[in-house]
């Protein structure tokens, strides 16, 4: 399909001149003499590429820039412009123009910014069809592991459970033996089928739909509570430190305890004995900060950029079992769902600290 271009400018020398340049290009090109006639054109086009001068009568290139976003954000504007208002253009460009042009442009100027702004169109949509693409594979390979392994397995557990109790007064004791890790084998497997539909069924929508004022400390104090059994069996110290008084974030408690308890979870599980495990919160301008540290095994500079990954399992031998992969996952996508970030510092040998940030509900 032929790339669409669009080109709105209150000035006949300009749409003329345009229409030269691209002569023989192969470039279909619509043009437009004022901000309205503009919009029209976009709306019945759909064009890959769309310049806009600033400076029109009536409506104008700023009000054209945005109604351009809410009709299809992935076209590309670039927007034409005087050299005296070159910082006009800049403006434009942080409210979504992808570049400018200044006048007066030569032909060879023109023609490499249609090229720059068609390039860019083309990423795009690459980038959206990938998206598209990897959602449709992540919801078949849910329903992969849903219906083909899950329910087999289920099946054979079922069977183990049966024979067992059927033949527990035949059995000898190896017989028993073979039986019992034939059942936790089977039980393992039901329990990763379980944890990778989880990082699957993560639904941000859903989790938006609980929304409400949060306390974070609550937050952690459920969190801790969670874990303190386990660090109390590797002799580890949660030590926690929240600013008072803390603010509140607009979110669902439930999934931000699910983060925490991961968090806290691995910095126990990747602690040495007799450490400690420091929990943060505090404020810090509109955001609220939670940080989590340890002085743990750490993670190696070439895992760091990958861990957040889905099945991601860091290669670095830090001594203990390798996880799922899914926890950090999850934990992004819970963040994210929360309009927050979350990011890693670490050093290995040294620990880790992993840090959330949330908006704080005004």
């Amino acid at each position: 399909m032929e790339n669409q271009i669009l080109i709105i400018d209150d000035e006949e020398v300009v749409l003329d001149s345009c229409a030269l340049i691209l002569e023989g290009s192969g470039y279909p090109l619509a043009t437009a003499g004022n901000g309205k006639l503009g919009l029209q054109r976009a709306q019945e086009l759909r064009p890959d590429l769309i310049f806009v001068d600033l400076k029109m009568p009536g409506m104008s290139g700023f009000d054209v820039l945005e109604k351009i976003g809410q009709i299809d954000p992935t076209i590309v504007v670039i927007v034409i412009t005087g050299y005296a208002t070159v910082s006009s253009a800049v403006e434009a460009m942080k409210k979504g123009a992808y570049d400018f042009l200044p006048k007066p442009f030569t032909p060879e100027e023109f023609r490499i910014i249609v090229r720059r702004g068609l390039e860019k169109r083309r990423l795009v949509l690459e980038t959206i069809a990938l998206r598209q693409e990897k959602e449709m594979l992540r919801e078949q390979f849910a329903a992969i592991v849903s219906h083909e392994l899950k329910a087999p397995l289920g099946a054979v557990q079922q069977n183990l459970f049966a024979l067992a109790h059927e033949l527990s007064g035949q059995l000898t004791q190896a017989q028993k033996s073979r039986l019992e890790r034939m059942q936790v084998n089977v039980n393992d497997l039901i329990q990763l089928i379980l944890t990778w539909l989880r990082v699957l069924s993560v639904d941000v929508r859903k989790i938006r739909e609980s929304f409400k004022p949060t306390s974070v400390p609550a937050v952690i104090a459920k969190a801790v509570e969670t874990v303190q059994t386990h660090a109390v069996r590797k002799d580890i110290e949660l030590v926690t430190r929240v600013q008072e008084p803390l603010g509140l974030v607009n979110g669902d408690e439930g999934t931000l305890v699910e983060v925490m308890v991961n968090l806290l979870g691995n910095a126990v599980k990747y602690s040495r004995s007799g450490s400690q495990v420091f929990i943060r919160a505090e404020e810090a301008g509109t955001e609220l900060v939670i940080a989590v540290g340890d002085t743990g095994v750490g993670i190696s500079r070439e895992d760091l950029p990958h861990i957040f990954n889905d099945f991601y399992s860091g290669k670095a031998d830090q001594g203990v079992e390798r996880g799922s992969g899914i926890g950090l996952a999850i934990a992004r996508r819970i963040v994210e769902a929360h309009e927050g970030s979350i990011s890693v510092a670490s050093e290995l040998g040294k620990g880790s600290t992993f840090e959330i940030r949330l908006p704080l509900k005004p």
